[in-house]
This record gives structure tokens, sequence and C-alpha cells, in this order.
């Protein structure tokens, strides 16, 4: 098998979301650092005419401008090609970002950033045999065990699962390979992820290891190919799947059997309602994508962007109290809060910071303390008064590469159903 070293943030957050770290602490997120330095938190507008400093800022129109200026100057720009592959891959548009990214690929072939986004291009569309060439080799090695179609759908052309409960974290029962159990919904999560036991019990076989150190302790994480996932009326076939031998409880004494992730769940039109209480997932058909979009006009919800930053975080716009819109992250895989956000940003929100109760996360190495928040929006939904944490540093913004408001998380979305529309790249709440 295939094994990798894997620190960093998606790999730390693998244990946490998937409730298999320790998940007493699971109210506040690990701060880990990922392999590229966070970015400042959101501050006055960019410079106009710096596309460095617009895309730093959101304004992705604007550097859009900017980054093509510079390559038109200079064809052999390779950071301005990156760039304008990463903010085409943001949108999903994937054209644009395979001709980018291979260009800056193919001028500065060290760059790993831009290699690692031109993998996950081809991933999005599942084109993994143009992704496996590119990925580190633990990835490589399962998503070359898919045999078939990956993510292939067989069932219905909606499908309605109930929720067992909205807390501590949204959960329902799915089966692996027949062997049903409770996963945690979780936007912030990978795909698949189940507990060492879980794997066994479903007959799945690793073909790939990588290593992780959180809080000091060093795990390992297996990788295989789920046959079959059944949620609800539907049934998803060769899905990439991930396990641990770490368990622990939620604080609620809830032990998920696993989590389900983005890079599912961007394989529907799939609605997290959290309201009505259930997973709905539509076939990315035109019919359904026409039938959804009356439906939301005709309840007056309307369409708020969406981008996917990383190769499995959404973001959208958002506002706290009268600081925004600028960018935030929708990780809704933290527990009992409503805002994660950085010191800063709070400050520039008018956001009363409780200094006197600080807490720690990620082994005793970060501090975080508690918020209040008046309110927060995006588009037409908003919420007051809910709790939430500022840090001196947004573990997001390492991934993103861009400035963002905070991350938007399981509090905030209890009274609306939160739909992600990866095909016209839109996001509907209410």
């Amino acid at each position: 098998m295939e094994n990798d070293q894997t620190p960093g943030v998606d790999r730390r957050g693998f244990l946490r979301r998937a409730g298999l770290a320790t998940a007493a602490g699971a109210v506040l997120p690990l701060l880990a650092t990922s392999g590229c330095a966070p970015a400042a938190a959101a501050d006055s507008p960019a410079p106009s005419g710096d596309p460095d400093q617009l895309f730093k800022a959101g304004d992705f129109a604007g550097a859009e401008r900017g980054y093509t200026q510079l390559l038109h100057n200079d064809p052999d720009n390779a950071h301005a090609a990156a760039q304008l592959g990463y903010i085409a891959l943001l949108s999903n548009r994937f054209p644009s970002a395979e001709r980018y990214l291979s260009q800056a690929f193919r001028l500065a072939p060290g760059d790993a950033l831009s290699k690692l986004r031109l993998a996950d291009c081809f991933v999005r569309q599942d084109k993994l045999a143009r992704a496996v060439p590119l990925l580190p080799d633990a990835t490589a090695a399962q998503l070359a065990a898919i045999t078939g179609t990956p993510y292939e759908v067989h069932g219905a052309q909606v499908s309605r699962a109930p929720f067992l409960d909205v807390d501590p974290l949204p959960h329902l029962e799915a089966s692996v390979n027949g062997k049903p159990g409770v996963f945690v919904l979780d936007t912030g999560a990978l795909p698949l992820t189940v507990t060492t036991d879980a794997a066994t019990e479903a007959g799945l076989r690793a073909v790939s290891s990588s290593t992780l150190t959180i809080n000091g302790r060093t795990s390992t994480v297996q990788h295989g190919v789920a046959p079959s996932l059944r949620i609800g009326q539907l049934e998803v076939r060769q899905v990439p799947v991930s396990w641990t031998d770490q368990l622990a409880t939620f604080p609620n004494g809830l032990v998920p059997t696993g989590t389900i992730g983005t890079q599912l769940f961007y394989h529907f039109l799939t609605t997290i309602d959290y309201k009505r209480r259930a997973l709905i997932l539509r076939q990315r058909t035109a019919a359904q994508q026409r039938a959804f979009r009356a439906e939301a006009a005709s309840a007056g919800i309307r369409p708020q962007p969406l981008w996917l930053a990383g190769d499995h975080l959404p973001c959208t716009e958002g506002k706290l109290n009268d600081y925004g819109p600028r960018k935030a992250v929708i990780d809704t895989g933290v527990l009992a809060a409503g805002l994660n956000t950085s010191v800063a940003n709070a400050q520039r929100a008018g956001i009363t910071i409780d200094y006197d109760h600080p807490g720690q996360v990620n082994g005793g190495a970060d501090v975080v303390y508690p918020i209040t928040v008046n309110q927060m929006r995006i588009g037409d939904a908003v919420r007051r008064h809910l709790p939430g944490s500022a840090a001196g540093k947004m573990p997001w913004d390492g991934m993103t590469q861009f400035d963002t408001i905070g991350n938007f998380t399981h509090e905030f979305f209890k009274p609306f159903a939160v739909t992600f529309d990866y095909v016209g790249m839109n996001l509907f709440v209410g």
C-alpha cells in the first residue's frame, strides 16, 4: 500500500469531523495550519490595479481582469496563469481552470499548489485517470482503485433521508456495503469517512494509508473505495472512503459511524434541511435544476454566490452586523457555534470579545475567545445573538488563500434549509 505523511488542515480535520477525535473539545474547530500561510484578516478595500491584493480581498472579478492583463503582457507569467486557473476553479469553470492551471504547471513544474489544483479540477469532474498522476501517492492509489464510474448514482431522482437528530450536528442513517450506521453531515468534511470497526464490518479494503499528527498524537488513516453507499432512496457506488482506529463520542454521547461531506454532496443538488430535518439529494439533471429553482423562486429565496475553495470548502458572501458583505466560509461541522472568526474581524464588526474566558484548542497551541454575534446574514437569511469564537488566526484562510469574514456554521443554519448548487454555483438559504 502507498503511504503518505500528511500533516495539515485536511488530515487533522478528518478526525475532528468524523467524531473520531476528542469531541468534548469540538465546540471550537482545530486551528491547524495548512501547507500555506494563513491570509491576514479582511481589512479595507484592496489597492486598485494590484491583482494579488484584489484576490486576497475577495474581488475575484477585478483580480481576474488584472491577471489577464499580466498574462497578456507576459505569456510566461506562471503566477498570473495559476491565479487565473484558481479563480476559474473556484466557480467550477472547468475548461478555463484546466487551461490556465496546465499552463501554470508547464511554466513552473515545481509549483505544487497548481499541480494539486489541476488534479482537483479533474477530480471534481470525475476524470480520475487524469488526476491520478498529479496527486500524492496515497490519494492517487485510492482513486486509481476505483473501478468503473466513480460516484455512480442509482435510484430515485429525488431522495429524502430524515435526520435522526439535528444536534450536535445533523446525522442520519446510511449504509456502507449494506452495513447500516449513523453518519454526520458536514460540509467541511471529506467525502466519506468511517471508523475502523465500521470499515471491517463493511469489508472495506485499504489500498493506501497516510499518517497524521494531532495534539502530539500520531495516527494512521487508511484509504479505500466503498462499493456501495446507500442514503435514503439512492445508492452511490464506487465512493472514496477513509478510516482510522481513533474513536470518541460527541458531548451528548453520540458515537457516529462516520461523516459524509462536500465531495459527495457536489455530485448532487444537495439540500441540508435543518428546518424539516432531512437530507435531500436531487440528481443533477436539467429538469431537477429547473424544478428546484422554480420552487426557490416561489418561496422568495434568492440565490447567493457559491465558490468551492481548496478541494472541499464551500464559500459565499456573509455579513457580521454592519461589516460586509465579504467572503465567508460554510463549514457546518463546528458544534454549538454559529460563527468562527478572527479577533480582527470581530473588532471590525463591533463584536464584543470575552477576553476573560479564553479557551485552548490544538493541544493548547492556539487561544480562542467566546463571542456573541448580534447579527449574522447570508442574503436574506438573518440570525441574531448567536454564540461563536474569535481566534488570532483563521485556519480556513490558509485553505482559501483569500480573506474571509469568518466561518458560518451549525447554529446559524438551524432554522433554514441550505441548498448547494454546484452546477450553477449558487447557494440558497431559506
